[in-house]
């Protein structure tokens, strides 16, 4: 076991599991990382490196599954949320479906163009500026009085847009979280609710989306590389638990512009600096 791999792993993993859930991009913050800093495709083939910048995502979701467990039960039918009532509203799995479909039909589409042209440090540029601006936006044209205060209320077209937003974080960059908040609000729900349903399509399209990218590379995956991914795992899972409950209290106080202040600086910094 190469200890240095093992290291890289580990803090690969931490800047995913604390930049995941904020709308800043792990992904293009782990590319940025890893280009400047460790240079994972030397260590392994490209395709091993891109793969583990998905896979990874998955000790982050297996953080959501735990925080928000009663949620999920409260999906399946199994449980109860406070406050609910037999006849009022409630998020149900066909609304997390609808806003799934367009993200996972071009995923798969475009899935090998994507880890082939898009993971490098000037296309992550490009996704931060992009992304800021959309988030500048959403906070400056969205409604004053949310018409969706929570993520029992909402509605099936308001689920759809979400996941037409969500495309968008195809761009390493852009983030996930960032386009699909961004795309809530301007579509009249709370920032806590739009984040809120965020988190819940992000357990079942991350999840298809680091299977689908290990089913590709799966080749290329050998018992020496093991080390690097559990690594990866175990660090972004640990640095996911701090930092969601974090970011939940602190989105529907601080709205977008401050994330959208960050990356417009962070991509300013990487071009006149380094590139």
């Amino acid at each position: 076991m190469n200890l240095w791999e093992v290291f890289v792993g580990f803090i690969l993993g931490l800047v995913e599991g604390l930049t995941e859930f904020a709308p800043v991009s792990s992904t293009g913050h782990m590319i940025i990382v890893d280009d400047f800093l460790f240079h994972s495709k030397e260590m392994f083939p490209p395709s091993v490196a891109n793969t583990f910048k998905v896979v990874v995502q998955l000790g982050s979701i297996l953080a959501v599954v735990v925080l928000m467990w009663d949620r999920f039960m409260n999906l399946l039918g199994l449980k109860k949320l406070p406050g609910q009532t037999p006849s009022g509203p409630r998020l149900n799995l066909l609304q997390v479906f609808v806003g799934l479909v367009p993200a996972g039909i071009l995923g798969v589409l475009f899935n090998k163009k994507i880890d082939e042209y898009l993971f490098s440090t000037q296309t992550v540029i490009i996704g931060l500026v992009l992304g800021a601006i959309l988030m500048l936006a959403a906070d400056w044209f969205r409604p004053r009085r949310p018409k969706t205060e929570t993520a029992d209320q909402i509605t099936y077209v308001q689920a759809f847009f979400v996941g037409l937003f969500q495309c968008l974080a195809l761009w390493p960059g852009f983030s996930r979280s960032g386009s699909t908040i961004s795309g809530g609000v301007l579509f009249g729900m709370s920032h806590r609710a739009a984040a809120d349903f965020t988190f819940i399509m992000a357990v079942p399209i991350m999840t298809g989306a680091s299977f689908l990218s290990l089913l590709k590379s799966w080749d290329s995956i050998t018992a020496d590389t093991i080390p690097f991914f559990v690594a990866g795992f175990i660090s972004a899972f640990i640095f996911a638990l701090l930092s969601i409950r974090f970011f939940l209290k602190l989105i529907n106080r601080i709205k977008l512009a401050p994330f959208a202040i960050y990356r417009l600086v962070l991509a300013a910094v990487i071009y006149f600096v380094f590139l």
